[in-house]
């Protein structure tokens, strides 16, 4: 199982804001984007989910391979927190063991009948956090996962990622936050785009003209939770 990138170029609101980005993510390992705000590290996590097309290059992983956590908690607020992670448990055939993990390693066993809307900020990033524990997916592609987590909640959170790399997993996140993991660090930096080419962009394409692998409607519900009815 890996994942690998190359010549990825990647495009937000129709302007190139990534290209030539290459780098490749094996089972076991972690990759932090890194970077100045706005160089693109969302852009090109919601171009591996397959929510927006490359504009070049190539994207090789298995299929259904990837979870995508966004900023969104994506959780629906009259249900309770338990009954949050059984709607995601049976989208990804997930069972009761499985939830009741999910709900011990983020510390939420204590607030599984508390609704959602009734959960701290905090609490309710522990809980969006948790769904990963259910999808079953080899690699976590998350943006800004720490966002208000405290300290301890930070902590919880890394010994998830540290297991699930154990378990054979990756992960590559967009976060600022030094979570102690043997991870490698990747700076977008030098992929920024040429501005005298950053213009309006075309669609999709791939260097040889065909369609991108990334290219094809989002496939993991995760990444549009946060309009669930």
């Amino acid at each position: 199982m890996e994942l690998e990138v190359a010549d990825l170029a990647c495009a937000r609101g129709g302007v190139l804001v990534l290209e030539g980005v290459n780098f490749r993510l094996e089972a076991g390992e972690a990759l932090m984007l890194r970077g100045p705000n706005g160089i693109g590290k969302t852009t090109l996590l919601r171009t591996l989910a397959g929510l927006q097309p490359p504009l070049a290059g190539r994207i090789d992983m298995p299929d259904e391979a990837l979870a995508y956590g966004a900023h969104a908690d994506g959780l629906k607020s009259t249900l309770t927190a338990l009954e949050n992670l059984r709607f995601w448990a049976r989208v990804h055939g997930a069972g009761e063991g499985e939830i009741g993990r999910a709900l011990d390693e983020f510390n939420l066993a204590d607030l599984a009948e508390r609704p959602a809307h009734s959960l701290s900020a905090g609490q309710k990033r522990r809980l969006g956090l948790a769904r990963l524990l259910l999808t079953g997916r080899a690699i976590w592609a998350l943006d800004e996962p720490t966002v208000s987590l405290d300290v301890e909640s930070v902590r919880l959170f890394a010994r998830a990622v540290e297991r699930h790399l154990a378990r054979g997993g990756m992960a590559l996140m967009a976060t600022h936050i030094d979570l102690g993991l043997a991870a490698r660090a990747l700076d977008l930096t030098p992929f920024r785009a040429d501005p005298d080419r950053a213009g309006k962009a075309g669609a999709g394409k791939d260097s040889a003209g065909g369609a991108g692998k990334a290219a094809r409607p989002p496939e993991d519900p995760f990444s549009g939770a946060e309009d669930l009815a």
